[in-house]
């Protein structure tokens, strides 16, 4: 349909053209005198007849430019000679644009139109040059009537296209400005401008759908970039077109799968509903062999802890003691316990290819160096025009490079520019009428980036006092592109030597840090704003936030604590609060999980695993999170329990903890494997916390076992918790008669179909949850690093230095292996030197921002005979250095031809220490000692060059993805370079061994996560008997809240990282806790129908769920929203608030509705033995509660 309205509209404008023939003429016509403005150019010839055929020759290039006039006898305002222009002129936007035809149809339209259009005259104005001849006056400049439809249809159709070569929007590249700010005029208007090279003539475009100034604009038919054209090409890509990439990803998926789940849903609704009148098979006989085991195992269980808990019972002390001792030898470990607080053991396991290559880095070259660095600005707003005394234009001078506020800097820091001297900064050359140069000169020409002293009258010497040149874009900051007379900041950095073994040098070191630090931080100047950070400042902050949350956490514990003591009794009177409140029973519960966390610390620090502050932190958290769920599960049923006829004491409390420990040590194994199988994680963080908490619950769980029981006797005898008649508490009550039973009413229960349009929306997003850990989030609110971290991403230029190593082997001696790795004259075109070129060359792709250093090629360059570097005493045969004026130093080689060679065998090992040792000075810049000194490692007596370096720098990297980024390329170009060699190279700078961890942490998460899991599905088949579809249920519930989890974190922010991996593998553990107890009680209810043993679940389980885990939770969690940490209030309490929130919504809401829905039948045996074992007891009416 639309091709036949296309056809139709060109139909109707050839019947258009041939009614207005008569009217319409041209404005130009052939080319005539060179432009003034671009000489390589011309200016169109003015015309005003009739549109002329074009020539036979010029047929095919019509076709290819403009076949939008290809039609009759091609009568057209242009000759031959101006479709070539117009070919030539338009080869940068066929290069760019070409990939979307939509697009480069449209924009050939708009040149077409203006260059050879039959109706010129309705919409373009011409200005002639009265000067020029009557035959050929040139056209100098034309106003071009625009529709702004066709305007805005244009940019509409190329605003997407990109430019995959630069890594940006072609749009970047074609309208003078960044792409985000290019729109649908200022684009024409830089098409037209004379000034971007390419028009001979001031175009000046006007913009308007409607008439304007008698002209009519050109508003031709534009095609959308979801379109093909007529000659068959198709519309663009995804890619180049956002507009064709259809639905949102995310939208598309979450529609499907809950669409998906609804249909299922409610097809298994119908299907229940049929058969939901089906009973339980009472007889024995019909029990299968499975559920005969599950109930065999099931009593074995039962029969087990039930005689533990009576012996317990009778013999408290011994037991207690016993407790108190094991403890006590567990915890005695702590003595030997070691803090880990180096980022570089936290986050990257000995294992890991950064680790391996740092640690090879270092054993050759030495520890990379520790780093102080200044960022001065200035509040001061007084710019300064500098007028050279040479003609030419003023240059305007930032604030920061004025005189008085450089005397300032130097004031501050006395060894930085101009050699370290006011004297030098001052210095003008001048007579009595002009000043020739001063200091405006060195930062205007920056002829010291070129040459040994800089070229001005002033000839300063341009190397810094250390011997090797200083870069303007690694000393200022805050200029665009090379303009550094714009600079906003100056940038000094300290280079400390690192030592790797000597702690006695590196704690000097790490004084003189702590002496800076302490120095800048009492610094004030009123011109001056300056951001600091030394190696030791990240890490101090972190201890000292960790000092400042001290307080938070304790508050945290304190409330949960005052909580639990509170609420594991029935306060019946204000008089008898302190023995209905059970502190003493409370107290007792959290001295245990305390008890379990110190000997888990203490054990493992006799095998000297070293703590991290994510244990002390997070581990506390987790074990009083199921030790409170278990404690509440033993009391709350003790307390529901009535004695039967004849029972003892100590067999009433074996009984119930046969009843409820089978579900404790469920929960409380599943969680340890899962957790011990967390512990195959690479990472380190992740490592160390998975086995400290497994250990962890496994002592907690076993002291709640023993020691908990027998002190629940004494709490007995001494009439403080024992209860002689049933009672049930407020909250019992009300999950009993209201909740449970409103949560499973027929029209209540569909609410499961929003749980999973949670996890619908959670899939959907769980690809966009960012990777990394922003490094200002670890710092305290208040922290001199914040300001640090702000400036280092606005102003600096330069990224982290990068250096590509050559691993020991490689022979430089021979022409081959020089070949291999330089990059001059000779050199392959596969070199390392050329590859790390060519890659700079795309900086916004790679990240490598410049040249490679190169000490093989500065060597070659050294020892040439021409050059006056490499001299030897002709008697002594000593290096003589270039300032050395003494008769007997010779050049190294004669002037040979064999001597103009590169130095090849023994001669390359000769003058290769030479090289090394020579400090740069006027005479010869060449010399290698300040630059390479450490870049080649020297083996067996200087005979042989073993590992060696070439160093370039990172462009500059702000974000986590872009420091993951930096390292995939350096190491994919590495790959290159090792291939091309047949030698191993790798690329290492500092940050690697940090960001290696997000490389797989996708995987790393999905492997620990599954694992977890897969552990929890196991241990809860076994240990329901062999339920498994129970197992089943658990383990999908669980695997929802994870997921969930997933859509919290994109919603809240929270980026994917070691910590917040740290937080899922817990999630996952605390979710057993939400999960299993409701599980079990419902595979053990002997009640008829599915909503019943449901419901039965709810109301004896949900309540200790939700007073035990729930609500001590909540209350610590809520106190974390008021530390100072970032860290904490993003990963902690976010994160925290979250794994409770959705599990006490997924444990009391999602999981017993899922079950009245798709649980599994009840195992007949155990109904049949539950019948049986309460037969003619005061039980037996329970059962029909």
């Amino acid at each position: 349909f639309l091709k036949i309205l296309r056809i139709t509209g060109k139909m109707c404008t050839y019947m258009l053209f041939f009614f207005q023939v008569a009217a319409d003429h041209c404005v130009w016509y052939g080319e005539c005198g060179p432009s003034k403005q671009v000489p390589d150019k011309k200016y169109n010839c003015n015309y005003t007849g009739p549109p002329k055929p074009l020539e036979a020759e010029g047929h095919e290039l019509l076709t290819e430019l403009c076949p939008g006039l290809d039609y009759g006898d091609r009568a057209i305002c242009c000759d031959v000679a101006q479709l070539r222009t117009l070919k030539g002129s338009l080869q940068l936007p066929l290069q760019f644009l070409s990939r979307c035809p939509a697009c480069y149809f449209n924009l050939m339209t708009l040149f077409c139109e203006l260059t050879c259009s039959p109706h010129q005259s309705q919409f373009m104005n011409t200005t002639i040059d009265t000067k020029g001849t009557t035959i050929d006056k040139n056209v100098v400049a034309v106003q071009y009537y625009i529709g702004q439809t066709f305007t805005d249809a244009m940019y509409n159709a190329c605003k997407d296209v990109q430019a995959p070569s630069s890594n940006v929007k072609a749009l970047s590249l074609l309208c003078g400005k960044d792409a985000s700010q290019c729109n649908a005029t200022n684009w024409i208007q830089y098409l037209f401008d004379i000034n971007n090279g390419q028009t001979p003539f001031a175009i000046d475009p006007k913009f308007s759908d409607v008439p304007l100034s008698g002209f009519n604009p050109m508003n031709n038919y534009t095609f959308n970039c979801t379109e093909g054209l007529d000659d068959g090409s198709g519309p663009c890509s995804c890619q180049d077109c956002a507009a064709a990439c259809g639905l949102d990803g995310m939208c598309v998926v979450m529609w499907l799968s809950y669409m998906s789940f609804l249909l299922v849903f409610f097809g298994i609704v119908i299907g229940a509903w049929c058969f939901r009148r089906r009973t339980i098979m009472s007889e024995y006989v019909n029990a299968s062999y499975c559920e005969r085991l599950g109930e065999r195992f099931e009593n074995a269980m039962r029969e087990v802890f039930s005689s533990w808990g009576s012996f317990c019972v009778r013999y408290p002390l011994l037991v207690i003691l016993g407790c108190i001792i094991l403890v006590g030898l567990s915890s005695a470990g702590l003595v030997y316990m070691r803090i880990t607080t180096d980022p570089v053991e936290l986050w990257s396991s000995p294992s890991s290819q950064a680790r391996r290559e740092k640690d090879y880095f270092d054993s050759h070259f030495g520890p990379f160096f520790r780093t102080a660095q200044l960022i001065i600005t200035t509040p001061v707003n007084h710019p300064e025009i500098y007028k050279p005394y040479f003609p030419g234009p003023d240059v305007p001078f930032n604030t920061i490079l004025t005189k008085a506020i450089l005397h300032e800097v130097l004031d501050l820091v006395p060894q930085t520019t101009f050699q370290n001297s006011h004297t030098q900064l001052d210095r003008i050359a001048e007579d009595e009428f002009f000043v020739f140069a001063d200091y405006h000169m060195v930062f205007f020409f920056l002829q010291c980036t070129a040459s040994l002293n800089d070229t001005t009258q002033l000839h300063d010497p341009c190397l810094g006092t250390y011997g090797g040149p200083v870069f303007p874009w690694l000393a200022m900051g805050g200029y665009d592109g090379t303009n550094y007379n714009n600079a906003t900041a100056l940038v000094i950095t300290f280079p400390l030597n690192n030592y790797k073994d000597d702690i006695v040098k590196k704690g000097k070191a790490m004084a003189w840090e702590k002496e800076f630090i302490r120095f800048m931080k009492n610094y004030s100047h009123p011109n001056l704003t300056v951001s600091f950070s030394a190696e030791r400042s990240i890490e101090d902050e972190i201890d000292r936030e960790s000092d400042s949350d001290i307080s938070t956490i304790i508050l945290s514990y304190a409330i949960m604590f005052i909580y639990i003591s509170l609420a594991l009794g029935h306060i019946e009177s204000c008089r008898r609060v302190l023995v209905d409140s059970k502190i003493s029973l409370g107290i007792a519960g959290i001295l245990i999980v305390l008890s379990s966390v110190s000997s888990s610390l203490g054990i493992f620090s006799y095998f000297g695993v070293p703590l991290t502050l994510i244990i002390i932190e997070v581990i506390p958290f987790l074990v009083l999170a199921v030790g409170v769920d278990n404690i509440f599960i033993v009391v709350q049923t003790y307390q529901r329990d009535e004695r039967l006829p004849d029972e003892e004491l100590h067999q009433q409390i074996g009984r119930i903890l046969g009843d409820v420990a089978p579900s404790m040590f469920l929960s409380s194994f599943s969680e340890t494997v899962a957790f011990f199988l967390g512990a195959l994680s690479n990472m380190p963080a992740v490592r160390t916390f998975s086995m400290f908490a497994g250990l962890a619950v496994v002592i907690d769980f076993l002291l709640q076992i023993s020691c908990f029981v027998s002190l629940l006797e004494t709490c007995d005898w001494e009439n403080d918790c024992g209860q002689e008649t049933k009672t049930d508490g407020c909250l019992f009550q009300f999950f009993k008669k209201v909740y449970a039973p409103f949560v499973l009413k027929e029209w209540v229960r569909p609410i499961v179909v929003i749980f999973v349009g949670m996890l619908s929306f959670s899939i959907a997003v769980v690809n966009k949850v960012e990777v990394g850990l922003d490094q200002k989030l670890s710092m305290p609110d208040d922290s001199y690093v914040l300001d640090y971290f702000k400036n280092l991403s606005e102003y600096l230029h330069t990224g982290a230095p990068v250096y590509f190593v050559i691993e020991d082997g490689h022979n430089y001696s021979s022409l081959e292996g020089q070949n291999a790795v330089c990059g001059g004259v000779g050199c392959n075109n596969d070199s390392l030197v050329q590859q790390v070129y060519a890659a700079s060359l795309l900086s916004n792709y790679t990240t490598i921002g410049f040249t490679p250093s190169s000490w093989l090629d500065d060597y070659f360059d050294w020892v040439k005979p021409r050059s006056t570097c490499c001299r030897v005493n002709n008697s002594t045969g000593l290096f003589c250095n270039a300032s050395v004026v003494d008769p007997l130093c010779v050049p190294c080689r004669d002037m040979t031809a064999e001597g103009k060679m590169r130095p090849q065998g023994d001669d390359f090992m000769h003058f290769l220490p030479m090289f090394l040792s020579d400090n740069p000075n006027p005479k010869c810049g060449k010399g290698g000692h300040a630059a390479y000194a450490s870049a080649v490692d020297l083996i067996d007596n200087n005979t042989h060059v073993g590992a060696t370096y070439f160093m370039t720098y990172h462009t500059i990297l702000k974000e986590s993805p872009d420091f993951v980024d930096a390292l995939k390329m350096a190491r994919a170009l590495a790959r290159n370079i090792s291939t091309t060699m047949d030698h191993n190279v790798f690329a290492y700078s500092v940050f690697y061994v940090f960001y290696e961890q997000y490389l797989t942490i996708i995987y790393d998460t999905a492997l620990n996560l599954c694992l977890s899991l897969l552990a929890i599905f196991v241990v809860t088949t076994v240990l329901l008997g062999f339920e498994l579809w129970s197992a089943v249920l658990v383990s999908c519930t669980i695997a929802m809240i994870l997921v969930n989890m997933f859509g919290v974190m994109w919603l809240w922010d929270i980026s994917l990282n070691a910590v917040s991996l740290v937080n899922l593998v817990m999630c996952c553990g605390i979710s057993v806790e939400f999960c299993s107890h409701i599980v079990r009680a419902f595979t053990v209810s002997v009640k008829s129908t599915r909503v019943e043993r449901a419901e039965e679940a709810l109301a004896h389980m949900g309540s200790s769920v939700f007073s035990g885990i729930t609500l001590t939770k909540f209350g610590g969690i809520l106190i974390l929203a008021l530390s100072k940490s970032q860290i904490f209030q993003v990963f902690y309490f976010r994160m925290y608030l979250a794994i409770v929130l959705l599990g006490a919504t997924h444990g009391l809401i999602f999981l017993p509705v899922l079950l009245s829905y798709l649980g599994p039948s009840a195992n007949r045996a155990k109904v049949f033995a539950a019948n049986k074992r309460f037969a003619g007891t005061e039980r037996e009416p329970l059962l029909n509660y």
